[in-house]
């Protein structure tokens, strides 16, 4: 898209606004990091126009609190006291079960899992918020917690202007086929393969 022009502009009867104004479905996917970086940027931007975000993030564990989370938490409590930008919402689902593994079957885990997905579908259906992340949403739909199919059909069908990224690696073909933006994040090169883990402000 040369100057943020589409090559083609499809004859669907719209105007420019009102394409331009059409609410996405956004898969950040990949084994690399920064997904969930990408998407908590694309929030801060929802946050300056106003609009209500709801993140729920559902595996890394429930104690460890990233620093999207906090700059988004005090964002919100911005919003409330000044009315500036727009409400933010914040939900983990369950314990976390990805890199922390935590007490319980992975039904307990699984069932946590549908339990989330159940709440951010009621949500889509009344038009609860104006831009979703669902955090690590990947997985569970990977392992088979969630039914991919009940997911797009949900996203499909949402009403309103609701913006929706979803974040994780093994992204099922069924939700990029849905998606309208994707992003496949690929390593070139990583601290870690020279041997450094992760560090405070980089990694959380």
């Amino acid at each position: 898209m040369p100057k943020g022009k589409p090559d083609v502009v499809p004859d669907d009867g719209l105007t420019t606004r009102q394409r331009r104004n059409r609410p996405l479905v956004v898969v950040h996917t990949g084994p690399m990091k920064g997904k969930s970086t990408a998407a908590f940027g694309m929030a801060l931007r929802a946050w300056n126009q106003g609009w209500s975000i709801g993140v729920f993030q559902f595996v890394k564990s429930a104690k460890w609190r990233v620093g999207e989370e906090s700059a988004l938490r005090a964002l919100g409590e911005v919003h409330e006291s000044s009315g500036q930008g727009g409400p933010v919402e914040w939900h983990k689902m369950g314990e976390g079960w990805s890199w922390s593994r935590k007490q319980g079957t992975e039904e307990d885990h699984a069932a946590n899992a549908r339990e989330g997905w159940a709440e951010i579908s009621r949500r889509l259906a009344e038009g609860r918020h104006d831009f979703y992340v669902l955090d690590e949403f990947t997985y569970p739909l990977h392992w088979g917690w969630i039914d991919v199919e009940d997911v797009v059909g949900a996203l499909r069908e949402r009403p309103g202007r609701q913006h929706v990224v979803i974040t994780g690696r093994n992204a099922p073909p069924a939700l990029i086929d849905a998606a309208d933006l994707v992003v496949e994040m690929t390593k070139v090169k990583h601290p870690m393969d020279a041997g450094q883990k992760g560090q405070r402000g980089i990694e959380w």
